[in-house]
């Protein structure tokens, strides 16, 4: 222990890491392509400094903290989500930083998979002799940070699932409305999760049906999001809305269609042939383009793609409390279904929010969740 206080224990490291973690939460938007990270220096059981990264080419949570605790830091606990790292990009090491402050304990949620730390920060940190402690809230902290820890981990963009749907789970009625199934503050919040997320796919369907825009509004993240339409067909029509909307757009397909790809392009979509333009191939394009994270608003059957593939890490579900009823009526996930329910895909870390009339569900797919919080034990 670094000092021998109060931040030394069990239940105190929890409660200096869930600030981390709150603190890391304010990159919500920002961080990107950087992951989300939150700091606390703490001496004596307080905290002495605090910080959190802001965005590329700004400095890095622990400098932050570190440098808000001045002197105060020798002799200190540093709390932080994610290792430190110990490599030159564009800061310097925060494992520099650590060493000259005169800290004595590190305690971290979870290692970095970036092949230029992986292990190393914390490596460094223990061989100059600075006690280091790994896996405390690694669930919690892997959650907070989809978007970085799935593409090192996984080699492809972190996917959320997120639809609309009335309590007796349907989408749209049995005539084919969904405007508006969710109330106006559960319409704000998903707006909101555009600006989480690089890009935003939906089916050809969904396009055709709902013609949405797919773009930000809210002016949280900077640039665009990446608007990408699954359509195996080439069914989208030039005057699409999404096409009037300034911002990149990539449709990817199975069609050979000349003319229809020239049109499209007219318009400024860039026309993407695929052998099979199902999730695994549309991923693998979109990790080559850099994209680290995808938001898939609909509809049915190209979530229902996803899940029977095991593309996928969370499921965000608004849930109105509607019933719309109709035999016809479709439900978030179409397919064939996943067979028996011994077979059916369980989400954990399920939780549940308010927004006015409705809630939300959100869970996390397990298989994703034990790959990402494996970094976070020791080895």
């Amino acid at each position: 222990m670094a000092d021998g206080s109060a931040e030394g224990g069990g239940i105190a490291d929890r409660r200096w890491l869930l600030r981390a973690l709150a603190l890391a939460a304010r990159g919500r938007y920002t961080a990107a392509p950087n992951p989300r990270v939150g700091a606390v220096v703490v001496r004596g059981g307080e905290a002495v400094g605090e910080g959190w990264h802001r965005g590329p080419g700004r400095p890095h949570a622990e400098a932050e903290a570190l440098a808000a605790a001045g002197h105060r830091a020798r002799g200190s606990t540093l709390y932080v989500n994610l290792e430190p790292c110990n490599h030159h990009g564009r800061t310097p090491p925060c494992t520099d930083a650590v060493l000259a402050a005169g800290v004595t304990r590190v305690v971290a949620c979870l290692r970095d998979p970036n092949p230029r730390v992986a292990g190393g920060g914390l490596a460094r940190l223990a061989e100059a002799g600075v006690e280091v402690e790994t896996g405390a809230l690694a669930a919690e902290a892997a959650e907070l940070n989809l978007g970085f820890l799935v593409p090192a981990v996984l080699g492809r963009p972190a996917v959320t699932l997120k639809w609309a749907m009335s309590l007796d789970g349907r989408i749209a009625t049995a005539g084919g409305e969904s405007r508006w199934i969710s109330s106006p503050k559960a319409r704000r919040w998903a707006l909101g999760l555009r600006e989480e997320h690089a890009a935003i796919a939906v089916g050809s369907g969904t396009a055709l049906a709902d013609d949405p825009r797919l773009d930000r509004r809210l002016g949280l993240a900077e640039g665009p999001i990446l608007r990408v339409v699954l359509d195996r067909r080439l069914r989208l029509p030039p005057e699409a809305k999404l096409l009037g909307v300034a911002g990149p757009v990539v449709v990817y397909t199975e069609s050979g269609d000349a003319a229809r790809r020239a049109a499209l392009e007219a318009w400024g979509a860039e026309v993407v042939r695929l052998p099979d333009a199902g999730p695994a191939a549309v991923l693998a394009e979109l990790a080559a383009r850099g994209v680290d994270s995808l938001l898939v608003e609909g509809g049915g059957e190209v979530a229902a793609a996803f899940v029977a593939a095991g593309l996928y890490d969370r499921v965000q579900a608004v849930v109105a409390p509607l019933l719309v009823g109709g035999r016809r009526a479709p439900g978030p996930l179409g397919g064939a279904g996943t067979g028996p329910l011994a077979s059916a895909p369980r989400l954990e870390r399920l939780t549940v929010r308010r927004f006015g009339p409705d809630r939300l569900l959100s869970g996390l797919r397990p298989e994703t969740l034990r790959e990402l919080t494996a970094f976070g034990r020791e080895r």
